[in-house]
């Protein structure tokens, strides 16, 4: 808990890419109308979740008015809506909704990370800011002894996992599952299960339905030994 606390310390602290600071402090200064009276993060977000985790779930970077506003991964935007109704369906989450980050959620062996901390322009990371973040999430999963088990939300973070165990593995797809490398203990074999992304480009026009994502999520679960 302590190695978790200093690391989290660490990411919210950091200011390496001018672009993405600029952003997100750009964001948290003008606001959304409809969150004109509250105080947004504006920082870059660390990772959320049980520390005894043996599941862990891997998206793209913060909302810009979700996660850099309320300071916690998917909290307070519809991909987050999506996600955590399905974690809680799969009674991997005490409550199907995330407002903010005080309104009691929990989850149960599973934590929540990000391949990019700060909120990019158009959602879109450069190569080079993802490489930057690349020592954080290496860190943050060597922080979980229990955790083989991944699951990936949209290409990006598939490839971000693959990266750092540092395999060819088959082509992003939903769905896709494959074994390879433990990204922190090589000798050790790890699962990693890939989703579309939950975003409301996906989940609005039905690329990606709850039961598709539930059907994932609970492949997962049960490799991670939850269910």
């Amino acid at each position: 808990m302590k190695k978790l606390a200093l690391l989290r310390t660490e990411i919210t602290e950091c200011t390496q890419c001018d672009r993405l600071v600029a952003w997100c402090t750009q964001v948290a200064r003008e606001k959304r109308r409809a969150y004109r009276d509250q105080t947004y993060w504006g920082k870059p977000v660390p990772g959320f979740g049980d520390p005894n985790a043996s599941l862990i779930i891997v998206g793209l970077a913060p909302g810009a008015h979700g996660a850099n506003r309320t300071g916690r991964v998917f909290t307070g935007d519809r991909s987050g809506d999506f996600l955590y109704a399905a974690l809680h369906r799969a009674k991997l989450a005490s409550q199907p909704n995330s407002d903010h980050a005080n309104d009691g959620l929990t989850l149960r062996g599973v934590f929540i990370t990000l391949a990019c901390r700060c909120a990019p322009p158009d959602n879109h990371p450069t190569r080079d800011e993802l490489a930057a973040c690349t020592h954080f999430l290496s860190r943050e999963i060597a922080l979980f002894p229990k955790a083989s088990t991944f699951l990936a939300l949209g290409k990006i973070a598939y490839d971000a996992v693959a990266a750092l165990s540092g395999v060819r593995i088959p082509d992003f797809g939903h769905g896709v599952y494959a074994t390879l490398p433990h990204p922190t203990r090589p000798k050790t074999t790890a699962h990693l299960f890939a989703s579309y992304h939950v975003s409301q480009q996906n989940t609005q026009t039905g690329r990606l339905t709850p039961a598709m994502f539930d059907q994932v999520v609970t492949l997962a679960a049960r490799a991670a030994g939850l269910c």
